[in-house]
């Protein structure tokens, strides 16, 4: 099978990375890819905003599959013009995606099925928000309700500091705070029938001691000691198939990858959220314990098949992922800069651990790989448990140079310490 992955992140880069190692996939295709994907997949020039030109694509290719990673893309319909050409798309509708692409759409999905959430209020005007903000009180959690590369939300004890947000939005959710660790859990779905994978935590903000402004994510590690073993099961039932039934009964069946962002109160699982696909930095260690082949499942989603699907096979151990990020992130990170150690890292510590590009390009007056945005490159490690993982994912990341870089030092750390 050929298969056409859409994106340039470290997201993709994991994509790429396990659908190489995957034996019924013939060629391999990124579009428009990074230094890392151009390793183990073909490299093409595309705006991944235009969806006739990545159905156009993918159709001069002949793949039999295309996996629409970012989210831009998929609100954008690029999944709807790859299915209207007739190739299997695994991603979810641009009506469906609004579920990501709008925080009052998921609420009320949310509300219409009966899943457990943060009370809100959508607001629209300053009286609003007003209002809003003193109806909850400290901390103000502020969501503008478009897309916002994972950079639209602030959980402030500062009113101002919230109201300046909220202002700064054409729409904003304000809600009420939940509680207790947070917690990413991925679904695959075809439109009906959803299979769970494992779940992660990521680390939203910029430095240790979760201190600083927040990102995109600064790292993850999978599995969960902590969380109950029934977490998972409760979440299908209460949650993600109660979502997919009520998109379905709209007319806008969601397949691809849902992702339901979760919050373990004292009063039960609440969701925080919900993604219209694979979640970065959580992606890079749910896919290094995966070990089912993924092209074939991701098809099978795709195709309205995974009824009739094994059961998803994971391989023990536990996996972290360290993200470096560029000199500011997130505010207004600096690019051009040389990253060292690359070769090093593939020589003394793979295949325990390796490198992701995010957002990096290969000069090309020097051929040296450079950053190309905030989240530079993840790390990502596995080991018999956290403690092995993080140690690996660390050596690793020691071996890396970027100048004015910054990581985040505590990823698992306290989980891995008990």
């Amino acid at each position: 099978m050929k298969v056409l992955v859409i994106g340039s992140g470290a997201r993709e880069h994991a994509l790429c990375r396990s659908l190489s190692l995957d034996p019924d996939v013939s060629a391999l295709h990124c579009a428009p890819g990074n230094a890392g994907t151009a390793e183990v997949a073909q490299s093409h020039a595309v705006d991944v905003l235009d969806g006739p030109a990545v159905a156009e694509l993918a159709a001069s290719l002949g793949v039999g599959l295309v996996v629409v990673g970012p989210e831009a893309p998929l609100v954008a319909g690029v999944a709807d013009a790859v299915r209207a050409r007739g190739i299997p798309a695994f991603g979810p509708s641009a009506e469906a995606a609004r579920i990501e692409g709008s925080k009052a759409f998921a609420k009320e999905i949310m509300a219409a099925a009966g899943v457990p959430t943060a009370r809100s209020y959508v607001c629209h005007t300053p009286a609003e928000i007003d209002a809003a903000l003193d109806a909850f009180g400290p901390p103000y959690v502020v969501k503008d309700d478009g897309l916002a590369a994972g950079k639209g939300v602030v959980v402030t004890e500062d009113a101002e500091v919230a109201r300046a947000h909220a202002l700064s939005c054409q729409r904003v959710v304000i809600e009420e705070y939940l509680d207790g660790p947070e917690v990413s859990l991925f679904a695959v779905t075809d439109g009906e029938t959803v299979v769970p994978l494992q779940p992660a935590q990521d680390f939203k903000r910029a430095y240790d001691g979760d201190e600083g402004p927040n990102t995109g994510g600064m790292g993850a590690y999978s599995p969960l000691p902590w969380a109950d073993p029934k977490l998972v099961d409760e979440v299908l039932a209460t949650v993600l198939q109660p979502t997919v039934d009520e998109l379905r009964r709209r007319g806008t069946p969601f397949t691809g990858l849902l992702y339901a962002g979760l919050a373990i109160t004292s009063r039960g699982v609440r969701v925080i959220e919900f993604n219209a696909r694979f979640g970065d930095p959580e992606t890079q260690v749910v896919l290094a314990r995966l070990k089912t082949p993924l092209a074939g499942f991701l098809l099978a989603a795709a195709t309205g098949r995974l009824d009739g699907e094994p059961a998803l096979r994971w391989r023990e151990g536990a996996a972290v992922t360290v993200v470096i990020a560029a000199h500011d992130y997130p505010a207004t990170p600096r690019t051009g800069d040389p990253v060292t150690g690359l070769a090093e890292v593939a020589e003394q510590d793979a295949p325990d651990a390796y490198v992701l590009h995010a957002g990096t390009k290969r000069d090309e007056a020097t051929g040296e790989i450079v950053s190309a945005g905030g989240r530079v490159l993840s790390v990502t490690a596995t080991g018999s448990d956290l403690t092995k993982a993080r140690a690996r994912a660390y050596r690793a990341v020691a071996r890396i140079g970027l100048e004015g870089s910054h990581h985040r030092t505590d990823i698992a750390a306290r989980v891995a310490e008990g």
